[in-house]
């Protein structure tokens, strides 16, 4: 019997098999949801769904002033971007299979891994991953690999975006994932060295972490090679414009969030997952890696390479395979570190950190607002209490014109009041000071 089945006595076959009928299949939806019983309403011209669709997004909020962040940053974009990955053979490029056919696009691959490398302080890059949490996530599932152990401690001041999207990939899987609270804002030391033993993996940390805090893991890269253990630590790359980078304190595996490198924020994506990690653990690394060879005729070529995907009959040793829609969202990053150059990244992320530190001198000087943390330096994220509910503070705000922050309630426990605000370059020193009045008057 066919696996796919086109006729209908051949489907009434298949049923009778396995004591069926197509009623059976369909019993359990409602009457009022089969099909013909939907009453929908005339089709509409196209005239009509223009206007029907410009009405439904005049709705949204898209002139608020924003102090949002989080993982997601608004960041200024270089009109430039756009104007090259919008070339056509760069937004319909399929993946690069054929070497021949794609030296455009494994240049530019190639040259992204060549800049996440020189920006991470690390030995080698993939071609990218989906965003942030996956990256983070296959980091973790990559020192698993390395080390052959099953034990993960993760600190709690990574984005618990993240962290939540780390426990639905390995509810079914024997990993121990051993969590620790931090400690004022930085990651808890004393519960973290006190964790490290011979079945640890990875310990999983964050710079600047979603609090903004800013922290050296030095020590912990220390501890935790000293029993074999690997250091992963996710980056915010705007950051790594003036921080120390993730290499220079013994990080083994790097990841981030790229979104900030070019791409708008988009209610959702599509976004760009980095990853480094150095030259001894590359075997291991998941998703695609471009290298550069010569041809027979001695010519410089770019070529896929190290190929241990699902793909290529590796079965249960392959790793994680990563679709082609990803190289255009690396190339945009590539454009935009390419666009900026070293200084540019230096100047925006000290823009970033001057412009943060004002804002905070500014709203802790209004009568009821206390930092929450005592850590002592952030980069472009800091946290404040409120002398009353953050969420609802926020909802004030919007009615003003600002999108104010994050209440970070909605994934800490015992923090209703505390309110996570976010400065990048884009906010001025008008807007800070609106943003700081319009909070005064609302408390």
């Amino acid at each position: 019997m066919p696996f796919i089945s086109n006729t209908a006595e051949q489907r009434q076959e298949m049923l009778a098999a396995i004591g069926l009928t197509m009623e059976d299949l369909f019993g359990d939806i409602p009457k009022d949801l089969m099909a013909g019983s939907f009453k929908l309403p005339r089709g509409l011209t196209e005239q009509e769904v223009r206007n029907r669709l410009a009405d439904l997004a005049a709705k949204n909020h898209i002139d608020l002033t924003c102090f949002l962040g989080g993982g997601f940053y608004d960041h200024f974009i270089p009109a430039a971007i756009y104007g090259l990955i919008g070339r056509s053979e760069f937004y319909t490029a399929y993946t690069p299979y054929q070497p021949e056919l794609s030296q455009g696009t494994l240049q530019a691959i190639y040259e992204y891994q060549s800049a996440i490398c020189r920006l991470t302080g690390m030995e080698v890059a993939n071609a990218s991953l989906y965003d942030g949490g996956t990256a983070l996530y296959e980091a973790m599932m990559m020192a698993l690999r390395i080390t052959g152990r099953n034990k993960i401690i993760i600190d709690d001041s990574v984005n618990p975006i993240y962290r939540v999207m780390m426990h639905s990939y390995t509810r079914n899987l024997r990993i121990e994932l051993e969590q620790t609270h931090c400690e004022d804002g930085l990651a808890n030391r004393r519960r973290i060295l006190a964790g490290l033993d011979n079945e640890t993996a990875a310990v999983i940390v964050q710079n600047p972490n979603f609090f903004g805090c800013i922290d050296d893991f030095t020590d912990i890269a220390e501890a935790a090679h000293a029993v074999g253990a690997l250091l992963v630590v996710s980056a915010y790359p705007i950051s790594l414009g003036i921080l120390k980078d993730p290499g220079s304190m013994g990080a083994d595996i790097v990841t981030g969030e790229g979104q900030s490198l070019g791409m708008p924020m988009s209610f959702g994506g599509p976004y760009l997952g980095f990853m480094a990690s150095l030259t001894k653990h590359v075997r291991k690394m998941p998703g695609r890696i471009v290298g550069r060879t010569l041809d027979r005729q001695g010519r410089q070529a770019f070529v896929l390479t190290l190929q241990a995907r699902e793909q290529h009959i590796r079965r249960a040793k392959a790793t994680s395979n990563i679709c082609s829609n990803e190289a255009l969202c690396a190339l945009t990053a590539l454009l935009y570190m390419s666009l900026m150059g070293k200084e540019g990244l230096r100047e925006t992320a000290q823009l970033c950190a001057d412009r943060a530190s004002y804002a905070y001198h500014r709203i802790t000087a209004i009568d009821g607002v206390r930092p929450h943390f005592h850590a002592k330096w952030f980069f472009n994220e800091f946290v404040v209490d409120l002398p009353c509910e953050a969420a609802d503070v926020v909802a004030r705000l919007i009615e003003k014109g600002f999108a104010a922050g994050f209440p970070l309630s909605r994934y800490y426990d015992g923090m209703d009041n505390a309110l996570l605000i976010c400065v990048t370059e884009k906010r001025t020193k008008q807007e800070i000071g609106m943003l700081a009045e319009a909070l005064d008057a609302v408390l």
